[in-house]
């Protein structure tokens, strides 16, 4: 067996090394081909994920789920099963020891998260906590945050950081924030050292926005996608989005043919002819809802600010329906 201390490469190398045209893996869940046989043919994440049916799960104390390694021989015949139940224990060992070892990695990038969650942080204390973390004091960088919800608290680490691994994004510091949040600093973006706070900042804002589309779901989105009203109110809290589409509809929300006629005319761009054509009414007819819903909401739809505030409400509205 490879010596005490030997990654992952080294260990199957040399347990196969006498079976010639065996074929061994060791995969994540997602896919991630952490090591295989020498000569063995790269296998793509879907190939992978394939084989993970017959795999051999290494047990491992302290292992994510998310980044819990297992065993896969396409042909289980290559191997005695007694020679795989062997080498699984030996590689859970081995994921063991990198999990402490990289206990005090996540330390560091502890620090260094509660450096950014501060705006205004001393750009020196931060170049420090970078080169303790092994990354470059410039960048550029990008900053990742990710939760997996209260039912499965803690985990958010080790799926960030096997997101990370998967996406072969370089050096990369994961850690947890001082709120839980779990966060990735990587060596690939347009942010620099400086701007790192706010790269943060807007990372947790796309977190927020991604939680109000989810619905109990997964999702994954990116700041730069933030580019609409609805994509920015999806980050501003339920119950502030409710309260404001409430208290500017006020009496029109439980009208559903204003709010329609609304709508409409806004999506118009609020053109008269446009409206009553989309709503098959006379322009009189369009003039005469305007006037009521105006008078409902105390909003001047002549002037672009009312009728932003309006629409905002209107994109919101299911929120309190």
């Amino acid at each position: 067996m490879a010596a005490q201390g030997a990654g992952p490469e080294a260990i199957v190398a040399t347990a196969f090394a006498h079976l010639e045209r065996a074929v061994a893996y060791v995969l994540t869940p997602s896919g991630r081909t952490v090591a295989a046989t020498p000569g063995a043919v790269a296998i793509s994440a879907r190939e992978a994920t394939g084989l993970l049916a017959e795999a051999l799960p290494v047990d491992a104390d302290g292992v994510s789920p998310y980044e819990r390694w297992h065993l896969c021989l396409p042909d289980p015949d290559d191997a005695p099963p007694r020679m795989l139940h062997e080498l699984a224990s030996v590689r859970g060992r081995c994921q063991e020891a990198r999990v402490r070892s990289r206990a005090e990695e996540r330390q560091t990038a502890d620090e260094l998260g509660a450096l950014l969650a501060v705006p205004g942080a001393d750009p020196s204390a931060v170049a420090t906590a970078l080169r303790s973390c092994g990354l470059p004091e410039e960048g550029p960088y990008r900053v990742l945050v990710a939760e997996t919800g209260a039912e499965r608290a803690g985990l958010a680490e080790g799926a960030l950081a096997e997101v990370v691994a998967h996406a072969g994004a370089g050096d990369a510091a994961v850690g947890r924030l001082p709120d839980g949040t779990a966060f990735a600093v990587v060596t690939q973006g347009e942010a620099e050292a400086k701007d790192l706070n706010g790269a943060l900042a807007q990372a947790r804002y796309a977190l927020t926005s991604a939680r109000g589309i989810a619905h109990g779901g997964s999702v994954v989105t990116d700041a730069s996608a933030l580019i609409g009203l609805d994509a920015l109110l999806t980050g501003v809290p339920t119950e502030v989005r409710t309260a404001f589409s409430r208290t500017v509809l006020g009496e029109l929300r439980g009208n559903a043919v204003l709010l329609e006629t609304l709508e409409t005319f806004l999506a118009c761009d609020g053109s008269w002819a446009r409206t009553a054509e989309a709503l098959h009414l006379h322009v009189n007819s369009v003039h005469y809802r305007i006037g009521r819903i105006e008078h409902f909401t105390g909003r001047d739809l002549s002037r672009l600010y009312d009728r932003l505030a309006l629409w905002a409400a209107l994109l919101r509205r299911t929120d309190s329906a």
